[in-house]
């Protein structure tokens, strides 16, 4: 639904009585598993030739937000390969990827990378015949410096939606630690030695829940428009969706967008970290993971390839994780800056209701109170170009402090597979299109 602007003064006047008191929440832990790294296998580096200028855009096809850096991996991943498994959300002629070295302490070589389709949904085999070695520069191997990020030259490779994609590392020398989005629902595989340019996938021996260095693919598309970047918490994240299945709000906000008639033809770009916040970055003991949407912004809504409109659902985090927002015109004041980012680069902004928690161990009237708070500004017009309720669609009506059970999924706080698919149908596709000229 869309606001009339209102003077921000109002949100004090609304939330000034508001107060809560303090509640931890528990946080997960991310551990990774090394083996003994293999002599490299020495192979001839084939790269396919750079696709040339043709017709068509850069838009995004898929996006994961670099998180943490990945428990015990001082050395990374020497001597090994990384197959990683992405899923598309737009088709194109030609893509690029972008590998990122934000939590490394030290500069990281790519021997050789490559990119290809999967045979089969998350499988780490490719269609014979589909494997490209990637290039940088023209150069097979590159170097990115410690809290970079490099982008591959662009590859000829028709991209299909939906399809699986396999994003391939080689590290030949250690680095670390090793840039990681913990939470991908998604299984991808790790090999010893340089398995980049394999085909059949039989090396790939290991699997592994994460996702690691690779933080973008954008496709060269005649058809799209652009892209909408899901900007969130571990509800946008899907941390309690299917594995393997493709069953975040944003993979049915996809499909939403690729079938629906008069839809705009966007990629859709999950953003999502388990665990984030608007106002505070920080994870644990480390203060540099789990980047703030505030610190974050910039990288993963603003650098991203063709990104027309901006959907944010945050704010829980906020009032749950330690040190705990007990005020609501704080969390609303720190997504009214993001608003303002995204405006002066001419995006539109539609923002998430928080949804219910009621229920989930050591909430309380308190948190209620401020989740309340944030949700009635939100709902006013204050602070975004247009509101999906996020609240509304997943609560019980019995007990509106809580989700419908037949969305919960046993945590009272997460939705299942049917809640994200309620909360995709809940959003006005109109309110993604853009007012001004493409970002492309």
């Amino acid at each position: 639904m869309t606001r009339p602007p209102a003077p921000r003064g109002a949100v004090r006047a609304v939330l000034a009585a508001l107060a809560a008191v303090l509640l931890a929440v528990s946080v997960p832990i991310w551990a990774g598993t090394h083996g003994a790294a293999a002599p490299a296998q020495r192979r001839p580096a084939v790269p396919a030739r750079p696709a040339t200028p043709a017709a068509g855009r850069w838009a995004g096809s898929w996006a994961a937000a670099p998180a943490a850096a990945e428990p015990g991996t001082a050395h990374g991943y020497a001597g090994r390969s990384i197959r990683n498994v992405v899923h598309t959300t737009l088709a194109g002629s030609a893509a690029r990827v972008q590998l990122s070295n934000l939590f490394g302490t030290t500069p990281l070589t790519i021997g050789h990378a490559s990119l290809a389709l999967a045979a089969a949904p998350g499988s780490p085999a490719a269609v014979p015949g589909s494997v490209r070695a990637m290039t940088f520069g023209g150069r097979t191997s590159v170097t990115i410096p410690a809290g970079r990020a490099a982008v591959s030259d662009p590859v000829r490779l028709a991209v299909g939606y939906p399809a699986d994609l396999l994003v391939t590392t080689y590290s030949p020398s250690p680095s670390g630690p090793v840039t990681l989005h913990p939470h991908a629902r998604q299984l991808s595989f790790l090999a010893a030695g340089d398995h980049t340019l394999d085909g059949d996938g039989s090396a790939y021996t290991t699997p592994t829940p994460f996702w690691r260095y690779v933080t973008a693919v954008d496709v060269r598309s005649t058809e799209a428009q652009g892209a909408v970047v899901a900007l969130g918490d571990s509800i946008t994240d899907g941390v309690s969706a299917t594995v393997g299945a493709d069953r975040r709000w944003t993979d049915f906000l996809a499909r939403r967008l690729h079938t629906e008639p008069g839809a705009p033809r966007y990629g859709v770009l999950n953003e999502g970290i388990s665990g984030n916040r608007v106002l505070l970055g920080g994870m644990g003991a480390s203060r540099v993971n789990n980047p703030s949407a505030l610190e974050r912004f910039d990288r993963d809504v603003l650098a991203r390839a063709g990104v027309r409109a901006v959907v944010v659902e945050l704010g829980v985090n906020d009032i749950l994780r330690r040190p705990r927002q007990t005020r609501p015109e704080a969390i609303v004041a720190g997504l009214q800056r993001l608003v303002d980012r995204a405006h002066a680069h001419g995006l539109r902004v539609v923002g998430a209701t928080l949804s219910p928690f009621g229920g989930r161990v050591g909430t309380g009237p308190e948190q209620e109170l401020v989740r309340q708070g944030v949700n009635d500004a939100i709902r006013t017009g204050l602070v975004f170009d247009d509101v999906v309720d996020f609240d509304v669609v997943l609560r019980d009506p019995a007990d509106p402090q809580r989700l419908l059970p037949a969305y919960d999924c046993g945590d009272h706080l997460h939705p299942n597979d049917t809640g994200y698919l309620v909360m995709a149908k809940a959003l006005d596709l109109a309110t993604l299109k853009g007012q001004g000229p493409a970002r492309l």
